[in-house]
């Protein structure tokens, strides 16, 4: 069972993504900044207690229409070697956000 933390972290989830959006070749925004909003979810246990699994789905109005993305993340305490092109961003306490789709996680907790 996973245990949440009742804390704020900065930045946001939604600022890290706000950042990290448009250098996706996928992206289908508007020419602004992107305008995330959280429009559902769920988080996954990691067996081995050693990241946080995330699947996020956001909704970004900045476009002609509005756009929702799923966004599959991880979060550790540390980067994962090899995958800094994965990296969404980092936020405070040392907490690295990451595609889900590139990490050791990933395999144990599909299947």
């Amino acid at each position: 069972m996973a245990v949440i933390h009742r804390t704020v972290l900065k930045p946001t989830k939604l600022e890290l993504l706000t950042a990290w959006l448009p250098s996706r070749p996928w992206y289908s925004g508007g020419t602004g900044n992107p305008e995330p909003t959280k429009a559902g979810g769920f988080r996954l246990d990691d067996p081995e207690g050693e990241a946080g699994i995330e699947f996020m789905v956001v909704t970004d109005a900045s476009g002609t229409h509005p756009v929702a993305y799923l966004v599959p993340l991880t979060y550790r305490g540390a980067p994962l070697d090899g995958a800094e092109h994965a990296l969404v961003g980092t936020r405070d306490r040392g907490l690295f956000a990451t595609l889900r789709t590139h990490r050791p996680e990933s395999s144990r907790a599909s299947g």
